[in-house]
């Protein structure tokens, strides 16, 4: 299969950082945005000095995330966009459920992860949120791609299954070849009749993609494993949008001329 073909297999956000993502249809991206409400809240682990007024990127320790907070993936949750609602779920029950745009509703979020993180806190959580501001890793607005074959060659080299979303990524490819995405750095790409992406950086792997996104075990070593087997410690590429358009699962992903 050539890069002529590749496709969107799924697309992904992540309403609040370093919980469950939420699969979506379809998307529009917007230039120099992410994926809409991507990383839109995170949840503080501790003071950490964040100023809604004056938002700037922190570094990930600052918040509850997988890479030290493994009982994360345990939990399933839900975003309405519309009302800004989050619903928790521990077990298949609903434990929280809040607006976030409001005092109470946070505050019965906030409540839930005191007491099922209370001996991985700092301080007490509390949810941050700023109006156009992404908690992403790196602080810049990007689109996170992960190539499909990639993550089967590093299935092979584990030696076991690998579910891709250990990698917490936007944009899922399938017709690339195994690492082509890295071939594509500083380069463009097209998804579907108008969206426009430059490939800017590929993804360093931290110890989050350890972790079962679906049992919440810390069962494999991803970047020792990358290390070991391809001499680096990368999955996926982070693009940034340079014109705007509407995503769907289907659509086709070509180099852009």
């Amino acid at each position: 299969m050539s890069a002529k073909t590749a496709k969107i297999q799924g697309i992904y956000r992540y309403p609040v950082k370093g919980l469950s993502p939420e699969a979506l249809a379809h998307a529009r991206l917007s230039i120099g945005d992410t994926l809409p409400a991507d990383r839109l809240y995170a949840i503080e682990n501790g003071p950490s000095g964040f100023n809604a007024a004056a938002p700037a990127h922190l570094r990930k320790h600052h918040f509850l995330m997988l890479m030290r907070n493994e009982r994360l993936a345990t939990l399933r949750t839900a975003f309405e966009e519309a009302m800004h609602t989050l619903t928790i779920w521990a077990n298949g029950t609903e434990v929280a459920r809040g607006d976030l745009r409001s005092v109470e509703g946070r505050a019965a979020i906030e409540s839930f992860f005191a007491k099922f993180c209370a001996d991985e806190l700092r301080g007490p959580p509390k949810l941050l949120h700023a109006p156009g501001h992404s908690f992403s890793d790196g602080g810049a607005k990007v689109v996170s791609i992960i190539n499909l074959a990639s993550v089967a060659e590093v299935e092979n080299a584990v030696g076991a299954a690998v579910h891709p979303l250990r990698f917490r990524g936007n944009v899922y490819v399938t017709g690339w070849p195994a690492w082509r995405e890295f071939d594509l750095l500083d380069r463009e790409i097209a998804i579907g009749p108008q969206a426009r992406l430059k490939v800017v950086r590929r993804i360093r792997r931290c110890a989050a993609t350890d972790v079962d996104p679906d049992t919440g075990i810390r069962d494999l070593t991803i970047p020792q494993t990358l290390m070991q087997a391809f001499g680096h410690a990368d999955c996926g590429v982070y693009a940034q949008v340079i014109g705007a358009g509407e995503i769907a699962t289907g659509d086709a992903i070509t180099e852009a001329k």
